[in-house]
């Protein structure tokens, strides 16, 4: 039995620490960093005339219906446009979205008519980029019109090698769980990366927003499932920082149901896998402490052990309430179940058309695990390139 209690407390904490215990831990030191420097202060932008010029790259395939709304966010954007290019990296489309590109003067089109995945056409694009900066964006969001004065502002820090923005997620009408569910996971995820940053650096940066100095982008394997992840920490593992800034952002739709963002979760879950072990060394608290500690709480615990720890909770405090373990055991079990329980409601409710907030938030949490899982079979019989299926927007 004693051997039974020591392995369900170490899966308790690894569940405990990897949601709720990073961020709080995390928060508690950036406070006493900020009590020890100071806040961090505003970086200066310069003035128009001293910008730096940037290439706006966008990522698409088969992207038709698309590309006059995404062309009308661009000529939004407040930056001066002689220093703004504009190009569309259209790998293997087969619809009217090169047609549709041609219409407009100033745009650059870089086409492969193979199919490779977004992991190739990245590797073709930026070898074309011939600016100092490349922001990169999703063609079906919308970025804020101050998004890349905000980005430059951020690169005004020489050690910063790459600016992640913030992710936002906009649901067509109310009660569409997917949309809502994902909004929710964001906005907590983005408090994370906003206390990652200040304390070293951002983990990651998400594909919808993100820029880098052109220069120090190396090609990657096609085979990259998460392609902007690996991209952004490979930098960090040069000793860079990614920096993370909310006053940039892209807006999209939630995927139009929860079938379709499976396909989404699969693959940041394969791509998490992936990626950890490609990034095997980063790991290492003796090569930068604050890294691997920072990459193993955010993101590795996340990908690997502690869904599995969750699992195995279930028949081991099971087994320990049968035992007659103690009374704390009975009390776990009793709340495993109620969320269990809450997040079955969740589900009935979303077969339903209908949601209750406090049903959803587990229900999706739990949506989330289970996926992890499937992106595991998924890695584990995966021989192919980087190409995934696209997950329908709401």
């Amino acid at each position: 039995m004693e051997t039974l209690k020591i392995i369900f407390w170490i899966c308790l904490a690894l569940c405990v620490y990897t949601y709720i215990g990073y961020g709080l831990l995390l928060y508690i030191m950036v406070r006493v960093k900020r009590w020890l420097k100071g806040k961090p202060q505003p970086l200066e932008l310069p003035a128009d005339a001293e910008l730096p010029e940037v290439t706006f790259l966008v990522c698409a395939y088969n992207e038709q219906d698309v590309v006059e709304w995404k062309m009308q966010n661009i000529r939004e954007l407040d930056y001066p446009r002689e220093k703004l290019h504009i190009m569309w990296v259209t790998d293997g489309s087969s619809d009217q979205t090169n047609e549709k590109l041609r219409q407009y003067e100033d745009v650059t089109v870089v086409f492969s008519p193979e199919r490779r995945g977004k992991t190739a056409a990245l590797n073709h694009g930026i070898s074309e980029v011939k600016t100092e900066l490349t922001v990169m964006t999703d063609a079906n969001t919308l970025v804020n019109s101050q998004a890349l004065r905000e980005i430059v502002r951020c690169f005004q820090d020489p050690q910063v090698a790459c600016v992640a923005g913030e992710k936002r997620v906009m649901a067509r009408q109310d009660g569409e769980i997917a949309a809502e569910g994902e909004g929710f996971y964001w906005k907590y995820e983005s408090t994370l990366k906003q206390l990652d940053s200040e304390l070293y650096s951002a983990m990651g940066a998400a594909g919808e927003l993100n820029a880098i100095r052109t220069a120090l982008y190396e090609p990657m394997p096609e085979t990259a499932l998460l392609d902007d992840f690996v991209m952004s920490m490979n930098m960090v593992d040069k000793g860079y920082r990614i920096a993370y800034t909310s006053k940039a952002y892209a807006m999209e739709y939630g995927s139009a149901n929860l079938e379709e963002e499976a396909k989404r979760k699969r693959r940041i879950a394969a791509g998490g896998l992936q990626s950890s072990w490609w990034l095997l060394g980063m790991m290492n608290p003796f090569r930068h402490f604050l890294v691997a500690f920072q990459f193993v709480s955010h993101r590795v615990l996340r990908w690997t052990i502690t869904p599995i720890a969750m699992v195995a909770l279930i028949p081991i405090n099971v087994a320990l309430v049968w035992m007659k373990a103690g009374t704390c055991y009975t009390a776990i079990w009793i709340l495993q179940l109620l969320f269990y329980l809450a997040a079955f409601g969740g589900y009935l409710m979303e077969q339903r058309g209908r949601k209750q907030k406090w049903l959803y938030i587990p229900y999706y949490f739990l949506f989330m695990n289970i996926n992890v899982f499937c992106g595991m079979h998924y890695l584990s019989t995966h021989q192919g390139g980087g190409t995934w299926e696209k997950a329908k927007r709401a």
